[in-house]
Formats: structure tokens, sequence, C-alpha cells
């Protein structure tokens, strides 16, 4: 059979390609490989045509190719960690009349020594930045930066654009989400992006302090001031974060007595140590944060009107992980690599009927119970990606739950009952570490459990 010319300019192209130092993908619109070359194939050592067809992110490490096949914005020498070396890649969007199609992207890879000298010098910046960022969160306090904030939801970039507009000002912020949605990062991002970053940030746990050594937590105390007190004395968490941020979180926890108090400091801007006669002036910007629903908290005095509309100057509210599926999968992804660096395991990814099962999930405990599921997943896998064997029981439970003629709220309650008691299972009971694993305060646990009638 005669070979035509274009059969033979396809084939010379395809050797090209296949031998280029260059590495090659190209996904479609969705995410999964059309092409990947023999160069890109024989550096992460899979199947030429085994990946074919198959999702890009179960083929590449730390890929991006589906999320520039998805938003159409080019991504240019941006470095890719694949196979334990730093790489330069481009990622760039297919058009095909005025609609993007897919994605292509091409990885530099040369085994030179050039290479390899410029691939250390990568890992030593690299390194130096983390030494960098290490003592800063040292010496203010603050570990997350919006950075960290995982999603390319449309939801979740609307509310990164926020923060950046919420940080240059030096007003009130109350962040509202549900437990485990990730409000402390967003707490910790709006204070590294403030003027005063290089202060410190100080976070209090409304709900975690006994009642009665909140005062003394908060405001400090004198030498003397009760039985117990340490010699000179004690700084307050204000008096700590002079000049920088307070992060004051599950503040629907605290208690009315201290609730006026707080509103004095707010209003005045000092504070009273516990036993001395004498404010002292501070210099702090205030995060509230929490769960509750504060304005029914105050129709019930729960919840002071006045303290309320102080720390509501700017309001951020974070949305369910539920309400933003599309986020699910980038996220199991942050969280595989995470802790697969914190184990020292090396498990590539998840099977597709454990993604779609992930997809249904309602996920009552947000992305915090994802990374949980996720964590315990790789320490009971036993092959290179996550089985549905490998996840908790509460989760394939509820993967087969029947809909019926149930409405949304039964169908998350019962979903919300069954998290609780496999929390307690885990914790044998203990109701303190249920409570700080799911991210809720200690009164919000038990009102719960009663709700539910478990035990």
């Amino acid at each position: 059979m005669l070979i035509t010319e274009l059969q033979f300019k396809d084939e010379l192209l395809k050797t090209i390609i296949d031998n280029a130092f260059h590495c090659v993908v190209v996904v479609d619109i969705n995410g999964f490989i059309t092409y990947l070359n023999q160069a890109y194939c024989d550096f992460i050592k899979v199947d030429q045509h085994e990946s074919i067809g198959r999702h890009v992110t179960d083929v590449i490490e730390n890929t991006r190719m589906h999320i520039v096949a998805r938003t159409g914005k080019e991504e240019i020498a941006d470095l890719q960690f694949i196979e334990g070396n730093y790489m330069i890649a481009d990622r760039l969007p297919i058009r095909q009349g005025g609609m993007v199609v897919g994605a292509v992207g091409t990885v530099t890879f040369r085994d030179t020594e050039e290479w390899r000298t410029m691939n250390s010098h990568i890992k030593n910046l690299l390194t130096e930045l983390e030494y960098y960022r290490s003592v800063q969160e040292e010496n203010t306090g603050a570990k997350y930066s919006l950075h960290d904030i995982v999603g390319s939801s449309s939801e979740i970039k609307v509310l990164k654009e926020r923060i950046k507009k919420v940080a240059a000002s030096d007003v009130s912020v109350l962040i509202r989400g549900e437990s485990g949605t990730g409000k402390e990062l967003f707490a910790h991002s709006i204070h590294q992006l403030s003027e005063r970053s290089n202060k410190s940030f100080i976070k209090v746990n409304c709900g975690a302090i006994p009642e009665h050594l909140l005062e003394s937590e908060l405001f400090g105390y004198e030498e003397g001031a009760f039985t117990g007190a340490k010699k000179g004395g004690k700084p307050g968490k204000f008096q700590l974060a002079d000049g920088g941020t307070i992060l004051l979180d599950e503040i629907g926890d605290m208690p009315l007595h201290m609730q006026v108090k707080l509103l004095r400091v707010l209003q005045d801007r000092e504070v009273e140590a516990v036993g001395s006669v004498k404010p002292v002036k501070v210099d702090v910007r205030v995060i509230a944060a929490t769960n509750k629903p504060l304005e029914k908290m105050v129709e019930e005095q729960r919840f002071r009107e006045d303290l309320f509309y102080r720390i509501n100057v700017i309001q951020v509210n974070i949305p369910p992980l539920r309400d933003r599926p599309e986020d699910i999968k980038e996220l199991s992804g942050h969280f595989l690599a995470k802790i697969n660096k914190r184990s020292g395991r090396r498990i590539l990814g998840l099977q597709e009927d454990v993604a779609s099962l992930l997809d249904r999930h309602n996920w009552p405990g947000n992305a915090r119970e994802l990374e949980n599921v996720i964590e315990a997943a790789i320490h009971l896998c036993q092959g290179e990606r996550i089985t549905k064997e490998a996840l908790p029981d509460y989760l394939k439970e509820v993967s087969v739950l029947s809909l019926g003629k149930r409405s949304l709220k039964e169908i998350m309650e019962e979903t919300e009952k069954r998290v609780l008691q496999a929390a307690l299972r885990e914790h044998h009971g203990d109701r303190l570490k249920t409570a700080h694993t799911l991210g809720i305060g200690k009164t919000s646990l038990y009102d719960k459990l009663k709700k539910y009638g478990v035990e």
C-alpha cells in the first residue's frame, strides 16, 4: 500500500514530538489525555497507549492541565514538581472557532549537568524561602497565606478577591462558615496581606478555654491577683497581639459577662489585667469567627447586640464544600500530596469509583472531614491508589444511602449523625477529642449528640 504525503507528514511529526527533549501532553476540555509523547512517558514511567484516555491527574503528579483546559488561562514558566525534581512547565489552552477545546502542555527536561545545576539552585531557593517563612511564622504566629486556600470554584475565587480588599483596611472582620470550612486559614490570610503582617497573629479559641480562666487569658493578670498567679503576672492575648491581629475563634461560645468586657476593650482600645487598677492601651485588629447563628442568639439574648455590630463591620461567608463540589478533586489532590509528604507514603491518586463516591458525599464536616478521610485512606491503602476498601465505613454506608422521599434536611441530619457516631468510635467515646477532630466547640458537640440521641 502506498503511503500518502499526508500520512508521511503525520508520522514524521509524531516521530519528532515523541523524541523531543520536551515532554508534551494534550488534554481535552474535561482534562482527559488525548496525546502524551514518548519522552513524557519515559520520564514518568507510564505506557503511552494506556495513558491516553485517562484523566491527566491520574497520570501526571501536580498537574494543572485540567485547570487550564477549564479556565482557558495560560500558565507560562510554572514550576512543577515531578519525579523528585522541579521542572519548568508551560500550559496553553487550545482554541477552535473561538472556543476552548482543550490544552497543551510542555515540560522542559534535559538530562544534562546544566539542568541538574539549575534544579539544585531552585531547590536551594525554595528551601531558603521556606526557612524565611518558618521564621516569620515563629515570630508572628501566622502560618497560612491566601496561597494555602485550595480551590478554583467561582465561590472561592470571589472569596479570595474579597479577602484581598478586606485585608488592606483595618476594620473588624467576622468570618462565618460551618465547621471545617477553613475559617482560620482565611483569618491568617487577612493578617498576612495586611499592614500588620510583620506583627503578631494571636489566636484564641473562646469555646476551648474554661469560663473562669477566659478573662485572665484574654487580658492577663497582675502578680498576686489570685491564688496560683505567677510571679510578675502574665500578659493576656490582647497585650501579646498589640500592633498585630487577634483571632477570636468560636466567639459565639463566649459567655455573656465576658462579652461585656470584650465590648469595652473594642470600644476603648484598652485592656485592664485581672488585679490591675490601671488600663493599658492596645492597638489590635480583631477578626472573629463563628459557625453559630449570631442573629438568632441576639434575639434569644445569648449574644449582645452591641458586640455583634462591633465585630460585624465586614462579613466574610465561607461556602460549605457541598456548595462547591468542583473543589473536591483539587482538595483531595492537595491533601494527598500533603499527607504523602508527612507520612512518607507514595500514594499516586484515587481510583475512579472512589473519586465518584467523594463527589456524591455531602461533606457535613467540610474540608476537614475530607482531609481526615484522605489521611485514613492513605494509611489503610494497600496499593498505589486509594480504593473504596480503604475508606472509612461511614462513608461507604453513606454512598449507598437511599434518598426515598426524604427532604434534603433529613438526609443531611442522618449524614451528620453518622459522622458523629464514626468520630466517637474512632476516639473511643472521648468527646473532647471528637469535638477537636470535627472542628466544633464542646458545647456544640453536646448539643448535636443530644439532638440525635447519640450516646
